[in-house]
């Protein structure tokens, strides 16, 4: 089976050895975005503004593969603070319609950079 790599320049460059995506047959597996603003490479600020810069980033790499949000079917939520899960729902919910795809939230004791929220996802493109 090829692998293709896909990259965006509107998510954050990887910053070590890894893809930002990679597409294998019609699935795209997408690695962690945390809130890096892609032009500056610095962290936002504040937990909600946190968690829409995961998911504009992670939209911007799906974009790159061709796909959307309707084409996630699972969705890993990483969170320093379980306390945010609310707020998750509710910033996710701007983001996705039903059907929802899997999810997992969870609490993690770090994430790269500080950050306080990380994603990843699978997408399978019809």
């Amino acid at each position: 089976m090829t692998k293709t790599v896909i990259t965006s320049d509107k998510a954050p460059a990887a910053i070590g050895p890894y893809s930002q995506a990679i597409k294998a047959g019609n699935t795209v597996y997408m690695s962690g975005q945390i809130p890096l603003d892609p032009t500056t490479m610095e962290l936002v600020e504040g937990f909600e503004a946190q968690t829409v810069q995961v998911f504009e980033n992670l939209k911007s790499v799906a974009e790159a593969a061709g796909g959307s949000f309707k084409d996630i079917v699972k969705l890993n939520i990483f969170l320093t603070d379980l306390g945010h899960f609310a707020t998750v729902n509710e910033v996710m919910s701007r983001y996705f319609q039903q059907p929802y795809p899997a999810r997992a939230a969870i609490g993690v004791a770090a994430l790269p950079k500080g950050a306080q929220v990380e994603m990843d996802a699978i997408l399978v493109i019809e």
